[in-house]
């Protein structure tokens, strides 16, 4: 039920993002199309200027920087609060500064905006989260395809030679298990009877079945080939290699790697330098 809470938190989270992004490049084409620096650049200011154009100018920069911006306003809000300042506090801290002065200049403070600047830069952080959650949702949707390839029952070989099928669950070391032509195997164990070619491509990346015969170890979640087989169940559960293979994957994508805490570590003294390196531009400014 979490996994899949967790899996509906990250789908809203890309489609939030993915949604950003294409609203602010639709607005961001005008935004270019009414920048100074753009009309001079491209030399067709007396073709697109008009009286006003700074105005609207101002209101499309607007809407891109509270709504394409707010997902980095509020990380970087929250980054602060839990003073750790990094890649949200950055990037928020970039476009409200941008903001504001190009705000200022609009109503007559000297110097030159830089809307389309804040424009593009939105663009291309929303376009970079898109892609990252993605990545995350790639990710976890493999997980729930590795949980797939266990069958949810078996059929237990009883004392008396009788078959029952009981549920996966129940399974446990030392049970006999029938595995019939096609079938998934229901936990790992040693092949006690027949002889099978078995499909671990999923499991393994082997791609040719393969060959399978009394005494051989056979991987639970694996396809059963031609033959029917007894299997002597050795592990199951939490024990299977598939479950350990779910584990460290879910470990990997829970843990940060060492260039994560450096990408975070590196942000976070960037902000600081930016930070304070500005207010000191200023204050010598004035003077």
């Amino acid at each position: 039920m979490s996994h899949s809470i967790h899996g509906n938190h990250h789908h809203h989270m890309v489609q939030d993002f993915k949604r950003r992004f294409f609203v602010c490049v639709i607005l961001t084409i005008p935004v270019l199309l009414l920048s100074p620096m753009i009309h001079q650049f491209l030399g067709i200011n007396e073709l697109v200027a008009f009286p006003g154009d700074l105005y609207l100018l101002f209101i499309l920069s607007s809407c891109i920087y509270f709504y394409g911006g707010w997902p980095f306003l509020k990380g970087g809000y929250q980054e602060i609060r839990r003073e750790t300042a990094g890649m949200m506090t950055l990037i928020g801290l970039a476009i409200t500064v941008a903001y504001i002065y190009s705000t200022a200049v609009v109503f007559g403070l000297e110097g030159m905006e830089f809307f389309w600047e804040l424009a593009t830069l939105i663009d291309i952080m929303l376009l970079g989260h898109w892609i990252e959650m993605r990545s995350i949702m790639g990710a976890g949707k493999a997980l729930e395809e590795l949980a797939k390839l266990m069958p949810s029952n078996a059929h237990k070989i009883e004392e008396d030679g009788s078959v029952k099928d009981i549920p996966l669950e129940e399974l446990e070391s030392d049970d006999t298990v029938l595995v019939k032509p096609g079938e998934k195997l229901p936990a790992d164990g040693e092949i006690q009877k027949g002889q099978t070619s078995v499909n671990e491509a999923m499991l393994t990346g082997e791609s040719n079945p393969v060959e399978k015969s009394v005494g051989d170890s056979v991987i639970g979640g694996s396809v059963n080939g031609e033959g029917s087989i007894t299997v002597i169940v050795k592990k199951t559960g939490k024990d299977s290699f598939l479950s350990q293979v779910i584990e460290l994957v879910q470990q990997a994508q829970g843990s940060k790697s060492r260039t994560q805490d450096i990408a975070n570590s590196a942000a976070f003294w960037l902000t600081m330098v930016a930070i304070f390196g500005g207010r000191s531009l200023f204050f010598f400014g004035i003077l």
